[in-house]
């Protein structure tokens, strides 16, 4: 990194993650989909994911990740002064989910809650705001929570898509810290033409009992093809542009921490991108693809197995709906 490049200082001081009680094996898949043994593990890359029942609660799955990431370090709820959601798919329609889960958190009633959405890279967006609110040291202590029950919204007749997703939250509390850990750079491209290679139809103002809908408008629909195209048309001028942001090259990286979007995604950041198996965070076996909780809870396992704090350097990186490409590189 340049002598004169500045860092936007941000220290994640704990972390911590929640799942549904429910443990999916692809074995069960095998059996629900009707198809050969063997067959949803060798063409999803996933051993066991897990899903929630059908009246298990999205804000209460925050909120015992935000609870966990306190525990983790013994910090007091009372401490956190601002809660941020970054999912992919809200509570509901209004009001928003970070209010939900402040309803079901031991934090203060009364502290800033907002969302921020960007879906699968929603949570490396928030860190960005966060460090920009922290900046103003109006605010001390930020709570940044991810939870997406992906289940709810599987097209079991897709048999590409059905079978990759688990349901999950990760959060990480951070604070402004003594300017020596924060980050380097954030890069974020949105390229409309893939607007409709993934996506749920309804739950705003385009689908809806008065403009028309149906029930697969619910569903999550996606151009697996397509958008793996242009991904991958676009992931070597955007990974330059990452390092020419950060002054850094790939080999100064210690540790990457992408979106687990599916095992072919994975295999491409080693590929393609050139990410070895010692940097690379690969936790998609055993939990699939959770959307925006993907990379927070990735960034947990980092943390707890001595991947993070450690390194002097950490890239977080996906991509996702819209499509976006988004990056951060952070000094821990």
């Amino acid at each position: 990194m340049s002598e004169n490049r500045s860092i936007a200082p941000l220290k994640i001081i704990a972390s911590g993650i929640a799942l549904p009680e429910n443990k999916i094996y692809s074995s069960m898949l095998d059996e629900k989909l009707n198809k050969t043994k063997g067959f949803v593990e060798k063409h999803s890359g996933i051993e066991y994911r897990f899903h929630a029942n059908n009246h298990d609660s999205q804000a209460k799955l925050a909120a015992d990740a935000i609870h966990q990431a306190l525990a983790s370090k013994q910090l007091a709820a009372q401490s956190i002064d601002m809660l941020i959601n970054a999912s992919a798919i809200p509570v509901q329609a209004l009001p928003c989910s970070a209010a939900h889960i402040l309803a079901e958190s031991n934090l203060s009633e009364g502290i800033a809650c907002f969302d921020v959405n960007a879906s699968c890279i929603s949570f490396i967006t928030a860190l960005q705001v966060a460090a920009g609110l922290l900046a103003t040291s109006q605010y001390q202590r930020i709570a940044i929570v991810s939870a997406d029950l992906a289940s709810r919204g599987i097209d079991w007749n897709d048999k590409e898509s059905s079978l990759i997703f688990g349901d999950g939250a990760a959060c990480v509390i951070v604070e402004k810290g003594d300017g020596k850990s924060g980050i380097v750079s954030y890069t974020h491209t949105t390229h409309s033409k893939g607007l409709d290679f993934c996506e749920i139809r309804a739950g705003g103002t385009r689908r809806n009992p008065r403009s028309g809908m149906t029930d697969d408008d619910f569903l999550f629909h996606m151009q697996g093809k397509k958008l793996f195209r242009l991904a991958s048309s676009l992931i070597e001028d955007f990974m330059k542009r990452v390092f020419d942001e950060s002054g850094l090259q790939l080999n100064q990286i210690g540790t990457v921490v992408p979106h687990q979007a599916s095992h072919l995604s994975l295999e491409h950041m080693r590929q393609r991108v050139g990410v070895s198996t010692e940097q690379l965070i690969d936790i998609y076996r055993y939990h699939g693809n959770q959307v925006a909780a993907s990379i927070p809870t990735a960034l947990h396992e980092a943390i707890i197995s001595g991947r993070f704090y450690e390194k002097p350097n950490v890239m977080l990186i996906g991509t996702a709906a819209g499509l976006a490409l988004c990056a951060m590189v952070l000094i821990p």
